[in-house]
This record gives C-alpha cells, sequence and structure tokens, in this order.
C-alpha cells in the first residue's frame, strides 16, 4: 500500500502575477497524474533546492522525514506549506496551480519564487492517488449539518479561503473575511452565492488587526451567545497553535452545529480569535478550527 504522501518532481509551466500580493505559480510533470485533489484546504509541501546540492541529498520513503533532518543545512532542501489552489487534468498531463503571497527575496521560499521561471525544477510533496485512506491535510471539517459558517484569515490563508469558497454547495451562508496587504488584492478571492464576502486591505496598518474586529463582529452577526469556555492560553512563540476538530470518542466530534468557524494566518491574531469566539462568545470549541500558520518575526522551519 502507498504513503498517503509522497514526493512529486516537478517543473514550473507559468508564472502569473494575478495581483500585487499574489502570483501563481503553475507546475506540471509526468507523474501528477497521480497527485490526488482533496480539494477544500489541501496543505501540501514545497520543496525548494538545497544551497549546496539541490534535490540530490532529498531522501525518499516513508522515513524521509528522519534522514531529512539528518542532512547538513547546505544540503537540506528547504520545506515550506501552500495551499493546492487547483488540479487539472487533460490530454497533455496534468497541472498543479499553487499560489504564493509575495513578501520580497526574504527567505528560501522568496527568493524562489522571485526567481521562479517556466523551467524551474522543484518537488511538491503532496497526496498520492494510490493511498486508498484519507491523506491528511485537510483541516476544513465542518459536522454534516452546518447551519452557517464563518471563515477568516490574511492573506496566507486566501488561497485555502478561496478554494474552499469554489468546492462548498450553493446552499451555504454565512460570512467571509479575508485581510490583505492593499486594496488591489480584493480581486484575488473567489465568491459565493451565499458566502457573504468582506476583504479588507491593510494597506500599511497593523497585521491583523482589521481581521480580528471584522470576525468579532461577523461572530455578532451569525450566532447568539454562548456559555463561556475555559481556553488554555498558547505561547504562540514558542507552540504551535493548531486546533481542528475532527472526531470525537464514539464518533464524529459533532453532527450539527449552528455555526462553523475556520480562521487561519498569523498566529497572534488566531490566538486573539479563539479567546473572543471560545471564551467570551462561547463557541462551542468542537466546531472551530484555528490555525496558526506563521508568526510574525519567524520563518517556517
Amino acid at each position: 500500500m502507498s504513503e498517503p504522501f509522497r514526493f512529486f518532481h516537478v517543473h514550473v509551466a507559468r508564472v502569473v502575477d494575478l495581483t500585487p500580493s499574489f502570483r501563481r505559480v503553475t507546475f506540471t510533470g509526468e507523474d501528477l497524474d497521480h497527485f490526488a485533489d482533496p480539494g477544500w484546504d489541501q496543505r501540501i509541501k514545497l520543496v525548494l533546492p538545497a544551497p549546496r546540492s539541490g534535490y540530490r541529498h532529498l531522501p525518499e520513503g516513508g522515513s524521509w522525514y528522519s534522514r531529512w533532518l539528518s542532512l547538513e543545512e547546505q544540503d537540506r532542501p528547504p520545506i515550506r506549506t501552500y495551499t493546492t489552489r487547483a488540479v487539472r487534468r487533460g490530454p497533455t498531463g496534468t497541472e498543479v496551480d499553487v499560489d504564493v503571497v509575495l513578501h520580497g527575496p526574504t527567505g528560501p521560499a522568496g527568493r524562489w519564487v522571485e526567481a521562479a521561471r517556466p523551467g524551474s525544477r522543484a518537488v511538491l510533496l503532496g497526496p498520492d492517488t494510490g493511498f486508498e485512506g484519507v491523506p491528511g491535510g485537510v483541516d476544513f471539517v465542518p459536522p454534516e449539518i452546518t447551519e452557517r459558517l464563518l471563515l477568516g484569515g490574511d492573506e496566507t490563508a486566501a488561497p485555502a479561503i478561496s478554494r474552499i469558497l469554489e468546492d462548498l454547495s450553493p446552499t451555504a451562508r454565512g460570512i467571509a473575511v479575508v485581510e490583505v496587504p492593499v486594496e488591489a488584492d480584493t480581486p484575488y478571492l473567489s465568491s459565493h452565492p451565499g458566502i457573504e464576502l468582506r476583504v479588507l486591505a491593510r494597506n500599511g496598518g497593523g497585521h491583523g488587526d482589521q481581521l480580528v474586529a471584522e470576525v468579532a463582529r461577523a461572530v455578532a452577526e451569525l450566532c447568539p451567545t454562548g456559555t463561556p469556555q475555559e481556553v488554555e492560553e498558547i505561547d504562540v512563540d514558542h507552540d504551535l497553535l493548531w486546533e481542528v476538530p475532527r472526531t470525537a470518542k464514539g464518533g464524529a466530534a459533532l453532527k450539527r452545529t449552528s455555526l462553523y468557524a475556520w480562521l487561519a494566518g498569523e498566529a497572534g491574531a488566531v490566538r486573539t480569535m479563539r479567546r473572543h469566539l471560545v471564551a467570551e462568545r462561547g463557541l462551542d470549541r468542537r466546531a472551530v478550527a484555528f490555525m496558526g500558520y506563521w508568526r510574525r518575526g519567524r520563518a517556517e522551519g
């Protein structure tokens, strides 16, 4: 039986700037026909060439991670997390779109994205169609019956939110709040007939300030105040803030909810939203997914 995720050796087919802050990199490769597409907010990894040796020492197989960790830094290919934005299968092969936020050449991913051109080599770590179970990496898991949805995030969550909006049933209802760097990024977001989209342009303001305030307004519109719940504080400077309820003993975490919230982005802002929704508004934490994608001033690593 195959592993749920495996490496796909690919090259860049196209690079398109969608807005001032969002760039789409389209990958193609001979074995992408086996790249699975569960949809929603499917997390994948972009593996970048090592500074000294490219992909020469990239380990393969089920125990690749421990061997990757043991590599010397100059021979260890950097790994960054993205969302599968789209997968297209056609007579000439399969293409995978990955949308990235342009931050400038400040790290391995930023430098690679700035330099990427058609033909540039890369490696994707993604779900394998040969795996018969659920591969993992999808964190949008609302209960079977969900009356309203609240989606919230900054620009790092915008690709996932756009894909979720495209995959939702037309009958879904709710609010999506997205904070982006500038007004001209607004067209990046997908639309949905039943989800009100509120795009907030930061325009040099504090990261997450508008997002936190607008999510608080949205949740007040979508559901009444419940019973506040105790929520443990997480030191986002040292610990990962990632809480995605999927199952509970005896079955699904919840069968039905009046509101399901999916919130992602900078960990400090996500922590504040988590505290407000659970500890102050009293949302059932089994119906709230929180993901601190990144921490200000720290690179993914």
